[in-house]
């Protein structure tokens, strides 16, 4: 297993370690008061059983023999040999904090040391130990008789089979050996009988087959005798951990060869969890390693002669295959499990041991306990129980939102070819009432004709002409109608004209009764899309849960009081957005502390609460979610951003005419910082370009306010979901552009006497208010036209519209040809080694298949305002493509790519080099690398994983050396192989260095300074 999988899943166990421990706070709150409750003992039984067993196949020794302590402590307990009051129930909680405090020590990679043990667990367990006793095998005995549902399987290999094991290797161990055959072979006929009333048929058949080695080949009887035995105690220790499944069938004699040749008696086999038996990455499931540590376990204390009887690991076993059910079906996400509770931030490191005595050991246990328990009640934690839940991997849901995508697709072209066949159906109605009119209009004529015309006109040939005339002439034009051939004619178009009447009444009611299952369709899909997107969903208080903890530690590194507020805790927000969004909300977080919120004694020099303020809050607005940051610190001083500006040799008068956002856009280029010197916090010039850049990557922005002396807010802008958005499709310049309704504040058609013309420009007068107004068509000269009108008939608008979008506080409009009408519809990445234009953020597919760009409204506005042609904007534009292209070579010199499928790598590497100084950009896997690298990314040097999903680090190396311009870009590789063959594999393949994990951080630092340098050289 790789290094770094194996400490996901050890620190995924520790976040299972959490949920198990507030288990047992929660019983054991009141306990002293009410008296033990049974149905919340074996609760807590099966938690503290489930650390114990967990911890130890971890490696988590103190943490699983402590909790094993208290699993003793509880079982007493429940029989009711002891006596529980206040004293007791705070030396529990006490014990149930050390463990909290032993789990956190081993998620930070701190070893517990015996010293801290014995100050601060050791008085605990000897004041219980005093109180509670130990348990007996009566007490064993006791809790075995509760027990309904024995496992007899189990209970007879620990005490049937264990002597009849016993019993053959004390035959063994003798040297002379007597009726070794005999032994083996009646030994084998009791095994195999047991193993037909136990319905085990692997195991009779084993049996069964080594009465038949022993029988034809009696010259190998020991070493067939030997390998019976092991093969007997590899069955037993299977059904131990429930794998009766996987006991072999048969003896294999191959296998004789691996077994000692002398013909000395071999020692009784002993079970060791790290060499012959419990290996970490030879188990196919966590459930399987974790049983089968617990089986070591228990097969230890047996062979031992522990207190503990067999009847009461037979109770261990199914107590602990029914707690890592969890774990065997999956184990929450690893950022879930760095969070705290709130239990855990109150506690704090014990600085004096107890000591012994009941009275001052109780006070000491009492003064430990954090002083803010949740008060929990049975209700609460029998919900939490029966909660009905199941986990799902994010890649499936992922799936899930990629066919709900294309299910959009598809419902947008059903809509459209409805609305095709409605404008069809009207057509035909009305080409069938003009048809009417027309028959109308024959009708008549020729009635008015026949009147006149009728005697001379040709009779209609009937079978007797001739009695038919004679008898038809006697009567007179007025008593008896005459028919002529266009007579019949007539009557036939009459009769179609109804037919297609009808015909187009039932197409008219068909049509409808369509367009209400398509409705319903609609209604339907969209609560699934609702429903789809909240199980995606997370609040953003998993996220700034960690926040608090983080205050507090700087706050008392640095000697600040900060006070932080949280708004809008419950606020839900796409997983994938959320976590897009840890780095940018800690760099905003930390930036508050550091460079906002002043010392004490500032602020009271400036009239101000010693104790600064720090509130996060995150609400809705539209289909849009706003995260506000705000500080009420020394807010940031525009006059240390020139100065900063023009030490990066920016022009003097440039500066002295930009406005105020013109001066703050500044922050966010790489490399700027206004702070005096680097500290932990701040002034290596990371940051608020990685806030911005990371905010594009999900389509959010971010836009900063503020004011000397009073404070600062920086406001986040997300959208609530990445798969589908509403967009408004207009045309300019006939090509069809899709503007997301988030960024649209209200749409206008534009009346030519509302423009107007001021310093070259043009404005919208709207409402009394100036708007400058831009022409979309002045800016994008498409290569290609498209046939717009094959969208509908007509366009909703087909006239100039202007489309206002809020920039900060003012607006701005833009101007299109047409409106074409509002949808919903699924965003797609494009893909390809192109860069999308300014502007533009992905595309969209309509119901028609044709395929329509997304334009990010507030991305195209900054990139407008940064190519105007205006003397003060250009020299500030020409600054900032200085400040980032290359005037300042120390931050160019400085970019560093990371690629590794592990976020929680990419951050601690990221940590590790930015601390270093250096500019951090990330990719997922080879293939991403490649993507950001080909679509114009700069870096001077990469880090890369081997093992990574869809392309790995030897395909991205391959790649990218024979790809001319990327072949003098050094590559390092940074994994958990180090074989030589992997190693060598690298180089031939042209990496420049080969590093294995864990690596020492002052050598990679250094491989990765002297890389750069050279890099840079060459240039």
């Amino acid at each position: 297993m790789a290094v770094d999988k194996e400490q996901e899943v050890k620190l995924q166990f520790l976040g299972e370690a959490q949920e198990y421990l507030d288990t047992i706070e929660t019983g054991l709150i009141g306990i002293g008061i009410r008296g033990v409750d049974r149905q919340e003992i074996d609760g807590i039984l099966r938690a503290a059983h489930s650390i114990k067993g967990g911890a130890a196949m971890m490696g988590f020794h103190n943490l699983s023999r402590l909790a094993h302590r208290l699993e003793d402590f509880f079982k007493v307990l429940k029989v009711g040999r002891a006596q529980v009051d206040g004293d007791v129930e705070s030396s529990l909680l006490s014990s149930v904090d050390r463990l909290r405090q032993i789990a956190n020590f081993n998620r930070q990679g701190i070893d517990v040391d015996q010293a801290w043990l014995e100050e601060n667990t050791n008085p605990l367990i000897d004041y219980l130990r005093d109180r509670l006793g130990e348990p007996t095998q009566e007490d064993a005995a006791a809790l075995l008789s509760e027990e309904a549902g024995e496992d007899m399987t189990v209970l007879l290999f620990e005490t049937e089979v264990e002597g009849c094991l016993q019993r053959l290797e004390s035959v063994l161990e003798n040297p002379n050996q007597p009726c070794l055959v005999e032994e083996f072979t009646i030994t084998a006929q009791e095994l195999g009988g047991l193993g037909e009333m136990l319905e085990l048929k692997a195991f009779s058949s084993l049996c069964q087959s080594v009465i038949g080695h022993l029988e034809a080949n009696p010259a190998q009887a020991k070493a067939i005798a030997q390998l019976a035995l092991q093969e007997w105690r590899r069955s037993q220790a299977m059904v131990f951990v429930g794998q009766t499944s996987a006991i072999p069938a048969q003896l294999n004699l191959a296998t004789l060869n691996a077994l000692p040749a002398q013909a000395e008696a071999i020692p009784a086999p002993k079970i060791d969890g790290a060499e012959s038996f419990c290996k970490f990455e030879e188990f196919e499931t966590l459930e399987d390693a974790a049983l089968a540590a617990e089986a070591l376990e228990s097969l230890e204390e047996l062979e031992a002669n522990d207190y503990r009887s067999t009847d009461d690991f037979s109770q261990d076993a199914q107590d602990f295959l029914e707690s890592l059910d969890s774990l065997a079906v999956s184990t929450p996400a690893l950022e879930d499990n760095e969070q705290k509770t709130k239990n855990e931030e109150n506690l704090s490191s014990p600085t004096s041991p107890l000591k012994n005595g009941t009275n001052k050991t109780a006070g000491a246990a009492k003064s430990s306990v954090p002083p803010s328990f949740p008060a929990q009640t049975k209700a609460t934690a029998s919900e939490k129980v029966d909660e009905n839940t199941i986990r799902i991997a994010v890649r499936q849901l992922d799936q899930l939102s990629n066919l709900f995508g294309e299910l959009t697709i598809e419902r947008n072209g059903l809509d459209l070819y409805l609305r095709r066949l409605r404008d069809l159906l009207r057509l035909l109605s009305q080409r069938v009432r003009g048809l009417e009119q027309s028959n109308f209009r024959l009708r008549t004529a020729y009635d008015r004709v026949a009147t006149t015309q009728i005697a001379n006109a040709p009779l209609v040939p009937q079978l007797s002409v001739g009695a038919v005339s004679s008898t038809t002439q006697d009567f007179d034009i007025l008593e008896m109608d005459r028919y002529s051939e266009l007579h019949l004619v007539s009557q036939e178009i009459m009769e179609a004209m109804v037919q297609i009447q009808e015909v187009t009444s039932d197409l008219q009611t068909n049509l409808e009764e369509t367009e209400r299952s398509a409705r319903d369709l609609n209604r339907t899909s969209k609560l699934m899309q609702s429903n789809i997107t909240q199980l995606r969903m997370r609040p953003i208080a998993d996220l700034l849960g960690r926040f608090p903890r983080a205050l507090r530690e700087m706050e008392l590194k640095y000697g600040k009081q900060v006070e932080l507020k949280i708004r809008g805790g419950g606020t839900l927000i796409d997983r994938i957005i959320l976590e897009a969004l840890n780095d940018p909300l800690l760099h905003l977080f930390r930036n508050a502390f550091d460079h906002g919120i002043e010392d004490p004694a500032t602020r009271r020099a400036a009239g101000k609460l010693e104790k600064g303020i720090i509130e996060i809050g995150a609400a809705y607005r539209g289909n849009q979610t706003v995260i506000t940051i705000r500080d009420d610190g020394r807010g940031i001083d525009l006059d240390k951003i020139r100065a900063k500006a023009l030490k990066m040799g920016l022009d003097e008068s440039d500066l002295k005419a930009a406005t105020k956002n013109d001066l703050l856009e500044l922050i966010f280029m790489p490399g700027f910082s206004t702070a005096e010197k680097v500290t932990d916090l701040s002034g290596r010039g990371v940051g608020m370009d990685v806030v911005r850049n990371n905010l594009k990557q999900i389509r959010g922005d971010i836009q900063v306010d503020t004011e000397l002396g009073v404070g600062t807010t920086f406001t986040i802008t997300v959208p609530f979901t990445l798969s589908v958005v509403r967009v408004l499709l207009v045309e300019s310049g006939e090509m069809l552009l899709a503007f997301p309704t988030s960024s649209i504040e209200e749409m206008l058609r534009l009346r030519s006497e509302d423009i107007l013309q001021t310093v070259g420009k043009e404005v919208l007068n709207w409402e009394g208010a100036m708007v400058p107004l831009i022409r979309l068509s002045q800016w994008f000269q498409f290569s290609r036209s498209h046939r717009i009108a094959d969208t509908e008939a007509i366009p909703v608008i087909d006239d100039q519209t202007v489309l206002l979008i809020a920039q900060g506080e003012d607006f701005v409009g833009i101007l299109v040809d047409r409106y074409w009408g509002e949808q919903e519809v699924t965003i797609r990445q494009v893909e390809g080694h192109l860069a999308m234009p300014p502007g533009f953020s992905g595309c969209t597919i309509l119901g028609d298949g044709r395929v329509v760009p997304l334009v990010d409204a507030i991305a195209l506005l900054r990139w407008i305002d940064n190519s105007d042609a205006s003397q003060r904007s250009q020299g500030l534009v020409n600054a900032l493509n200085a400040v980032e292209s290359g005037s300042a070579d120390a931050i160019q010199k400085n970019t560093i790519l990371v690629v590794d499928d592990s976020i929680n790598v990419r951050r601690f590497l990221a940590l590790t080099l930015e601390k270093a100084g250096y500019r951090v950009e990330q990719a997922k896997d080879g293939q991403d690398a490649l993507e950001k690298l080909k679509g114009g990314l700069v870096v001077q040097a990469v880090v890369s994983d081997i093992e990574m999903p869809r392309l790995d680090g030897y395909g991205f190396l391959a790649h990218l050396k024979s790809d001319p311009n990327c072949q003098q870009l050094p590559v390092i590789m940074l994994t958990s192989r180090s074989g030589e063959k992997h190693r060598q594999l690298a180089i031939n393949l042209g990496a420049s260095a080969y590093f294995s994990k864990p690596f020492r951080e002052p050598e990679l630092l250094k491989t990765i300074e002297q890389l750069t340098q050279k890099q840079l050289a060459l240039k």
